[in-house]
């Protein structure tokens, strides 16, 4: 299982020269640009409409370029940003404690890993602070101290306080920002916003993506669409686990299918397993809810001293408890990164110390914070999340400690992009989650959103540009024969799986599929684990293809075909993300492997021969795909074993 070393390829990420302080700037001013004049020439597809899709249509439409946005729900402000919950950080260093950002970059970078490309990083520390000032100027209600600043709250994996906040509710209020500015462009006439639609293939001519193939999902047709180039900002693969914390349209098929025409899949391997979020609590679950990562700013997470300890949490005296993040790591406390206090959850919860029916669970309490600052102070700062706790559980978390534990949220890797946010094929540039570009092996909470708006406002209105300014573009009709091929793909797909008319419906595959991915490729991953995982996948996936029964036709609302469609595509990536996991035997943020651990149960990287991003090339159905390599050095930031000691 491993690429002939002739074949693999060293891909060059296209970093500038120059101090890494300097480099985005140098880079900026050296591009080429087109004069206001000349963009109304040129045409944008932006496939996805959350923070960073809709950020790119506003800021390109302003700039004058024509753009086509596609989203899969009936608004774009339905897309799944709006869950985001806790903050977005930023380093303005408004409480004075010592951040900068060199600061925010150095914590991205150590939070990662030490699996992420320097340069990138510290342009989404850079621009961080413009973000904000966006932010406000569109209106976004920030919370704010008595005097009217900005607040500032402190997230895991930081020593400071950075993260900006709308109560629990941040990524809505940053989504309503981005809508209104795309909205305005849209009533402008520089934007066309195409709802209900599905990308179902790329389209490239000439070694360029020149458009995509959608599918209506109200009708069923099928429809063709051309531009000069394509964006994607769809949004990350969690929903590959089935149970996560994603909503249940968020899928990784306009990816995945572009990885399938040519573009190149990072780090399929590094998923998120979020710490804090409500325990399963049955069968019956369709997926899983977040509480936010803020609440470990006052919430103290324990577990019982005594092993199978069934007492009320209240029942608990205070000698009796396990603080087990504040004694394992004092200097972070209950602010450890996310995979750290996952793991450590998940150790306690095999080693017995679990509480609640299942036993898969860790206490997460707020009662010294409501004794030393009030039970008004803690709803003022999180009364929504409380509430949402609440109608969930039925328990009230003022008076009894929440039940958490860790679940699939976030997904680091994505399809391969360079500096400029331009995958391997020319003209498709991917932003946000769908990208892997800036958070190496792990995510730090509050860093989603920062990147997903610096890539759509601050940084794909510069180097599309110089793409523009630096090509020439023929003049197509989406008569050509690459779109008519592609839309023949695209119909004998659906019609395919609509023809199969087994006896198993497409979420009895989804969930068999989710067990085996959470098992053997979920929080801890060994050879064996991850060789019987891919035996497992295929035997599923030649299961479905035979077996799988999908109601109703093509030509209406069918959400049981849409479903089938990217399960089909999950039962392909889950096979690739285990091969990844296979063929990275270190462990690294949150892939780790049993493997290779230090003496204390940390993670144990092995930077002489895996500091690199890995980017899977497709060869065909049923041929294992090549693995090629971009190294990463680290100039600025010193590789050593991550401690939060």
């Amino acid at each position: 299982m491993t690429t002939p070393a002739d074949k693999i390829k060293k891909l060059d990420g296209k970093v500038p020269a120059g101090a890494i302080s300097e480099k985005w700037k140098n880079h900026k001013f050296h591009m080429k640009i087109v004069n206001p004049a000349n963009k109304r020439k040129y045409s944008v597809i932006i496939v996805g409409t959350g923070l960073a899709g809709g950020s790119a249509a506003a800021s390109l439409a302003e700039l004058g370029y024509n753009v086509t946005t596609f989203c899969i729900q009936d608004s774009p402000r339905r897309a799944h940003s709006i869950a985001a919950q806790g903050g977005i950080n930023a380093a303005k260093n408004y409480p004075n404690d010592g951040d900068s950002v060199y600061r925010l970059f150095y914590d991205t970078v150590k939070g990662g890993d030490y699996r992420a490309r320097e340069a990138n990083v510290h342009r989404l520390a850079e621009v961080a602070n413009n973000i904000i000032d966006q932010c406000v100027a569109q209106g976004v209600p920030f919370a704010r101290e008595y005097g009217g600043t900005l607040s500032n709250r402190s997230f895991g994996g930081s020593q400071v306080s950075r993260t900006f906040y709308a109560r629990g509710q941040t990524g809505q209020q940053l989504l309503l920002g981005a809508y209104s500015a795309m909205m305005k462009e849209v009533n402008n006439g520089k934007v066309k916003s195409l709802t209900r639609r599905e990308m179902v293939e790329l389209v490239i001519v000439n070694g360029k993506a020149r458009g995509i193939i959608t599918r209506n999902l109200v009708t069923g047709e099928f429809e063709r669409h051309m531009a000069d180039a394509v964006i994607l900002a769809t949004g990350g693969y969690g929903n590959v686990f089935y149970l996560s914390t994603n909503a249940k349209a968020s899928n990784a098929s306009a990816a995945f299918r572009a990885y399938k025409k040519g573009a190149y899949f990072g780090n399929p391997c590094f998923t998120q397993i979020h710490p804090t979020c409500i325990p399963v609590s049955g069968d019956h679950q369709s997926k899983l809810t977040l509480m936010s990562e803020s609440l470990r700013n006052d919430g103290r997470v324990w577990v019982p001293k005594k092993k199978g300890d069934t007492r009320k949490p209240q029942d608990i005296p205070e000698e009796e408890r396990d603080y087990y993040l504040e004694r394992i790591y004092p200097s972070f406390g209950n602010l450890v990164p996310r995979d750290v206090a996952s793991r450590n959850a998940k150790n306690m919860c095999d080693a017995g110390f679990g509480v609640g029916a299942t036993g898969l669970a860790v206490y997460l309490d707020f009662s010294s914070a409501i004794k030393r600052d009030g039970i008004d102070k803690i709803r003022e700062k999180y009364g929504n999340l409380f509430d949402m706790y609440q109608q969930i559980t039925d328990q009230d978390p003022y008076q009894t400690p929440m039940m958490i534990y860790p679940a699939i949220h976030y997904t680091m890797g994505g399809l391969w992009v360079d500096y400029n946010l331009m995958s391997n094929i020319e003209g498709l540039f991917v932003l946000g989650e769908a990208n892997f570009s800036d958070h190496g092996a792990n995510r730090l909470g509050a860093s989603a959103l920062m990147q997903g708006l610096a890539d759509g406002y601050f940084v794909i209105p510069y180097t599309i540009g110089d793409y523009f300014a630096s090509n020439k573009f023929e003049k197509l009709e989406t008569s050509h024969p690459e779109f008519e091929k592609a839309l023949k793909n695209s119909k004998e797909k659906y019609d395919r799986l609509l023809a199969i008319n087994g006896t198993k419906t497409v979420d009895d595959f989804h969930k068999e599929l989710g067990k085996v991915m959470w098992d053997h490729v979920g929080m801890a991953r060994n050879e064996q684990g991850l060789k019987k995982a891919i035996d497992q996948i295929r035997s599923i996936r030649e299961r479905f293809w035979k077996d799988v029964k999908v109601t109703g036709s093509n030509v209406d609302v069918n959400t049981e075909l849409e479903k089938a469609g990217r399960v089909a595509d999950f039962l392909e990536l889950g096979e690739l993300m285990a091969l990844d996991a296979l063929m990275r035997p270190e462990s690294c943020g949150g892939h780790f492997r049993e493997e290779s651990q230090t003496e204390e149960g940390e993670a144990k990287r092995d930077d002489e021969n895996y500091c690199h991003v890995a980017a899977w090339e497709y060869q065909g159905d049923g041929v294992e795909p090549l693995r090629h390599i971009e190294e990463l050095k680290f100039e600025n930031v010193k590789l050593t074993q991550r401690s939060y000691k």
